[in-house]
């Protein structure tokens, strides 16, 4: 079974093939990140236009590059949401008029469950397990316990931690895009110069929230020497910071495995996705967490933590597989949870 995954979210256009024995076949992706650097953060009709240009070429590629003819596929994937709208419409229209050209079956993929479902590509992961999903727009822990089932322990209740490195990176000139620009400038710093706070470390629940620690970066640079930051300050407080969001990441997912033990004892893995998870510190700090509840820490290959085409694949196989097809009439979803009936979250959007 082959199945063509299109991705096309946010910045980065991609297609990839993946078979059922878990091999990719072939990636193709062309990022835009040159496009919006100036911009300092995605502009969605750039990005939707950039897209537009480039599909069906990423879709070509792929296909060369594994050697294969649409009639050799089983099927045909692409993100459905949530994301920016314009570059949605622009994978799902291309993956369904492949679809329809050469009579395949067409999955609607939610862009999250691409992510949820990475590790079982690439390490083979077996239902049950406790996902920490960390991106540029969201921060949720879940239990995943098959194709489309989940359940949410924990979300944030105002900022993601991708949006927290992005703005921490805005604010100390560091450039777009801002998670990777934080790292690099912490390697060389110094986490116990600066006190951040770790919010709602300690407190019950799983719900994560960041605006404080963002609001703490902000009044942290006010409070330094009038003029240029010096390049010390600037390593200092990302190393802080990250620190500050490691702590954060630690307590809340050492308080999900404790909730899953009771509710799932067979759960042994704690998979990391999303495109923070190709942040090494933090992998670092999960994985320690990890050994020390008796855990395995789950990370897929940093290449395929941020958006890509492997995962959309792969969730499309994953669908395929369980007969989730969708009909060419599907409608693109700019947002779309993955676990609709799960409460909203207590003091979601209280700045925390």
């Amino acid at each position: 079974m082959i199945v063509l995954g299109i991705e096309s979210s946010c910045d980065e256009t991609a297609a990839a093939l993946v078979n059922d024995k878990r091999e990719i076949l072939a990636e193709s992706l062309l990022s835009q990140t040159d496009a919006h650097r100036p911009y300092g953060g995605v502009v969605p009709e750039i990005a939707a236009r950039a897209h537009l240009e480039n599909a069906d070429d990423q879709v070509r590629r792929a296909m060369q590059g594994a050697g294969l003819e649409f009639s050799q596929l089983d099927g045909v994937a692409a993100t459905a949401g949530p994301g920016l709208i314009g570059g949605v419409m622009v994978g799902i229209m291309t993956a369904k008029a492949i679809a329809a050209v050469h009579d395949l079956p067409f999955m609607a993929v939610n862009h999250l469950e691409g992510h949820a479902l990475s590790a079982r590509v690439t390490d083979g992961v077996e239902f049950p397990y406790l996902l920490l999903l960390v991106s540029g727009g969201h921060c949720q822990l879940l239990v995943v316990e098959a194709v489309g089932q989940y359940k949410r322990l924990g979300t944030t209740i105002d900022d993601s931690l991708g949006e927290a490195f992005d703005k921490t990176a805005k604010m100390l000139g560091l450039g777009y895009p801002g998670g990777p620009a934080v790292e690099q400038a912490a390697a060389t710093g110094d986490a116990q110069r600066f006190a951040l706070p770790r919010p709602l470390r300690g407190r019950p629940g799983c719900h994560f929230s960041f605006s404080g620690l963002k609001t703490a970066v902000r009044q942290t640079i006010l409070a330094l020497p009038e003029g240029p930051l010096r390049e010390t300050d600037v390593a200092d407080l990302c190393a802080s910071f990250q620190a500050a969001a490691g702590d954060v990441l630690r307590d809340r997912c050492a308080r999900a495995i404790r909730m899953v033990r009771e509710s799932h004892p067979e759960i042994t893995a704690l998979v990391v996705a999303g495109g923070v998870a190709a942040n090494t510190y933090l992998r670092g700090e999960l994985s320690a967490l990890a050994n020390d509840q008796g855990m395995e820490l789950v990370a897929p290959p940093q290449r395929l933590c941020t958006d890509n085409g492997t995962m959309i694949a792969w969730a499309g196989l994953e669908r395929l597989r369980e007969g989730l097809t969708d009909g060419l009439d599907f409608k693109p979803r700019p947002r779309w949870p993955l676990d609709p009936d799960a409460p909203t979250a207590a003091g979601a959007g209280v700045k925390a």
